[in-house]
């Protein structure tokens, strides 16, 4: 090293044979290196594929603060239920879950978005898996919360249906908008405007979850926005 005028030691150039980048790129790699857990092993075994599982486990939604909020929500719709009589959870479920689904897909949020695009499992295989984990464990905990609350059936399991069309919603305006916050926007407002309007129309809260002739809507509604998210997840001819 030389030294400043002024006694401060001078760092000296790097030799130009010396790929200074290539060098931190793979001191970053081992620093940020973790064993993978039991976990990420199992759903590795299931998936045939170490990259898919880490990227289906560092899901923004599947992380354990996202869940203990989750419960935390469903839970307190569990006991407002109890004590109002009101659906609650039936009211609350489809938009936790329309949350979870929207934040499975996320540049910007998503610690994996690099690795999910460079890896060479598909885009559309990643989210898919993602989207069916979150919605899954949703619908498991919204069941276990109707279930304590003691709702009737209609309630406890009526709410299944447009729970998948508000969230294929969410997941259709994520990918569009490539944005995770305008996913749970249309998710939250598809679900409110569905609410609303079966109030306004059969007079009861609960009319857009209990009501059998919503069923086929529901489904088509969903289909549409599965098509939507399809195609905006398709790999272009000649893209790398």
């Amino acid at each position: 090293m030389s030294e400043h005028p002024a006694g401060v030691p001078r760092r000296a150039a790097a030799p130009a044979d010396v790929d200074l980048e290539r060098v931190w790129t793979a001191v970053a790699a081992v620093v940020w290196r973790r064993e993978p857990g039991w976990l990420e092993r199992l759903a590795g075994r299931l998936l045939r594929s170490p990259g898919l599982a880490r990227a289906l486990l560092t899901t923004p939604s599947l992380l354990i603060p996202w869940l203990i909020a989750t419960a935390v929500v469903l839970g307190a719709g569990s006991i407002a239920t109890v004590s109002t009589g009101e659906p609650l959870v039936a009211l609350v479920a489809p938009v936790v879950a329309a949350a979870g689904i929207a934040y499975a897909y996320g540049p910007g949020i998503d610690p994996a978005w690099e690795l999910s695009c460079s890896m060479a499992v598909s885009e559309r295989m990643v989210l898919l898996v993602r989207a069916l984990a979150v919605f899954g464990l949703n619908a498991v905990l919204g069941l276990a919360a109707s279930a304590a609350s003691g709702a009737v059936a209609a309630a406890a399991f009526g709410w299944l249906v447009p729970m998948t069309a508000v969230c294929a919603l969410a997941l259709a305006a994520a990918t569009l908008a490539r944005s995770a916050n305008v996913g749970v926007a249309a998710g939250l407002g598809g679900w409110v405007i569905a609410v609303l309007s079966g109030q306004a129309a059969d007079g009861r809260i609960s009319a857009a979850f209990t009501e059998p002739a919503l069923v086929l809507p529901y489904l088509a509604f969903t289909a549409c926005c599965c098509a939507i998210v399809l195609a905006a997840t398709r790999v272009r001819r000649g893209t790398p």
